[in-house]
């Protein structure tokens, strides 16, 4: 029997309850928020969300574990040079500093820009974080060690000129200082220009390397790399929304008093009275954000760009769809499974499970923030059933988040013929009773399941 063909699109949508975590911060390092529906809700973004997954499948892989087991993944990184010049030092026995030179000039001339060679913090990191595969830095110091000899006599070339280069750019920089002449907009570039390429070969062996190739976590999500033109980019295949609070912010500010144990130790030997007091209060106070709610989430996994994705790596169809398959399994179980690690010590948020997961297939996506558009009135039930106007509110935000939910995907379904397979896991006992009140009521026609990996046909 020939199976129905799976539709293009699937939608993930998640209901958590979070409890005093802060799993993201602004620059303030207060909790971060927007408004919507008139109210303050919580937010936690898609980035912070994106790269707990991307992480947690990533760990998993190298680790034998999952649909991933053993596949290339990628890293996200400005230390390439430095990752290069390990290689080359470890593997192939070159001296530290000229590894570290070399492996900055080869990977700078192919068009990634670098810090400051006057400060030593940034001089050998790109500018810009490059996500490429794990094995990048092996195989171009592999690439550079195979053609030394000819590389080195290029490094030296490219290196005088580079100098050179720095010595006139100083120059017309103290000429204009002491005239306030501009500096000609070309400077750079005829500077730039004096540089020797590097050859062909070199350079397309390093453009290999950064490419995105078989690292599965780039297909998934994607990379932007624009100062490489020749560089190809990828449309990441996950679409990720900020998650935010189905109700209006609550957050505290707690304050927090660090002991130091060298004083208290003092206080607790003390000779005299005056000696204890001199040892009296904390060793450090301060506060800190912290921020409870029920958040709704959502992302969605676009099969069709999933498969150019792995077909453009040069895997045959079969095996592009064999990947695509298990890299679908991985992407649902972190994004139902990782969380963002902010404060996980202090706050054990990486412990939380969602209340409700749902998931389904359509032909395009689907985004259902509006059933949130009006926040969860939490206060109690009214006499006369859940949440009716003037009698009372809807009760505690995770059971009366699902409701609207499955409600909501209720409604949409009689209009949207095209989603199928609408499957729901839950972690929460109470949860659990909403979701079959809601089933014998003939409000929701959902499968519910008991595993991850049952939510994806």
């Amino acid at each position: 029997m020939t199976e129905a063909p799976r539709s293009q699109f699937l939608s993930l949508h998640v209901l958590e309850t979070l409890v005093a975590v802060l799993p993201v911060r602004d620059e303030n390092g207060s909790p971060k928020s927007l408004v919507y529906g008139g109210v303050e809700r919580h937010m936690i973004t898609s980035q912070s969300r994106r790269r707990a997954e991307r992480v947690h499948a990533r760990d998993r892989a190298n680790a034998g574990v999952g649909a991933l087991a053993g596949r290339s993944t990628g890293l996200r990184t400005r230390e390439w040079a430095l990752i290069t010049a390990k290689s080359l030092e470890e593997d192939h026995g070159w001296d530290r500093e000229e590894a570290v030179t070399t492996a900055r000039a080869v990977i700078e001339a192919v068009g990634l820009k670098f810090g400051d060679l006057g400060k030593k913090t940034v001089a050998n990191l790109t500018k810009v974080l490059l996500f490429a595969p794990a094995d990048t830095g092996t195989r171009i110091a592999a690439h550079v060690h195979e053609h030394a000899e000819e590389l080195r006599t290029w490094r030296d070339d490219y290196l005088r000129a580079q100098e050179e280069n720095g010595k006139k750019k100083a120059g017309r920089k103290g000429a204009r200082k002491a005239d306030q002449a501009p500096e000609p907009e070309e400077a750079d570039g005829a500077a730039k220009a004096d540089l020797p390429p590097l050859a062909k070969q070199h350079r397309d062996a390093v453009l290999f390397a950064i490419a995105p190739r078989d690292a599965i976590d780039i297909a998934l999500y994607g990379r932007f790399l624009a100062e490489i033109a020749d560089s190809p980019n990828v449309d990441g295949a996950v679409q990720s929304g900020h998650a935010f609070t189905v109700h209006e912010a609550e957050q505290v500010d707690d304050f927090y008093a660090a002991a130091d144990d060298a004083k208290l130790h003092r206080k607790r030997n003390a000779l005299d009275f005056l000696d204890s007091a001199d040892d009296a209060g904390a060793g450090m106070t301060g506060y800190q954000s912290l921020i409870s709610g029920t958040f709704y989430r959502h992302a969605v996994l676009d099969r069709a760009q999933l498969h150019t994705n792995l077909r453009a790596t040069g895997m045959t169809e079969a095996e592009a769809a064999g990947t695509a398959v298990a890299a679908e399994q991985e992407f649902v179980n972190a994004f139902v499974e990782a969380f963002p690690e902010a404060k996980k010590n202090s706050t054990a948020s990486t412990g939380s499970l969602p209340a409700l997961v749902l998931a389904f297939e359509g032909a395009r996506p689907y985004n259902y923030a509006a059933a949130f558009q009006l926040p969860v009135d939490e206060n109690p039930v009214g006499p006369e059933g859940e949440g009716r106007a003037g009698e009372g509110g809807e009760g505690p935000a995770g059971p009366a988040s699902v409701r609207r939910l499955l409600r909501h995907h209720a409604f949409v379904s009689e209009r949207r013929p095209d989603l199928t397979a609408a499957r729901v896991l839950t972690y929460d006992p109470q949860i659990d009773a909403v979701l079959k009140k809601l089933a014998a009521a003939g409000e929701t026609d959902v499968t519910a399941v008991t595993l991850i990996e049952e939510l994806t046909p």
